[in-house]
């Protein structure tokens, strides 16, 4: 069997995070969302939100940290690897704030290929916001928005994963693997 990497995405809140937790708890490989441990390295360093005020270097961090999950995700001996977000998130949501960003981003999107990309639609009921999470739910439409259009632009078919229980979410992408 052909190793699987498959990602899971969608905009802020939608369940990403819970997903992968309860797939680690099944026994599955999976690699975490890195932007909150990108954030918390920066106000270590005193940049209280790295996102906001340095918007492409926080994004250089995140690309650099996916490539080494996409890599990290090849080496594995499992055959199947979730990762919580993948590159073209990065791009989706540089696009979204409207910077410019250099051609290695999109590069990184072509050359880190994914077996399959789960995508979580937006869900009012379960959304919120805290301390790392700073996008109200009107932003987190539109960057579901960005990433829909990114990760098509990069060839990917999206299996849309219904608005459920965390047990049937989670069988949902089991049987669609």
């Amino acid at each position: 069997m052909q190793k699987e990497i498959i990602v899971i995405i969608g905009g802020p809140g939608t369940g990403k995070s819970t997903i992968i937790d309860g797939l680690v708890a099944d026994g599955y490989c999976c690699y975490p969302e890195i932007s909150r441990q990108v954030t918390l390295e920066a106000q270590k360093e005193g940049i209280e939100q790295l996102f906001l005020e340095k918007p492409l270097l926080f994004s250089e961090k995140l690309l650099e940290g996916r490539i080494k999950q996409f890599e990290s995700a090849q080496e594995e001996a499992a055959e199947v690897v979730f990762i919580d977000r993948g590159i073209p998130d990065v791009v989706a949501y540089m696009d979204y704030i409207g910077d410019e960003y250099p051609k290695h981003f999109k590069t990184a999107c072509e050359v880190c290929k994914y077996s399959k990309i789960f995508l979580l639609p937006p869900w009012e009921e379960i959304y919120m916001s805290d301390g790392e999470r700073y996008e109200n739910f009107e932003q987190a439409k539109t960057i579901y928005s960005h990433l829909v259009e990114t990760y098509k632009k990069y060839g990917y078919e999206l299996i849309e994963v219904p608005k459920d229980t965390v047990p049937n979410r989670i069988l949902y992408i089991l049987d669609k693997i």
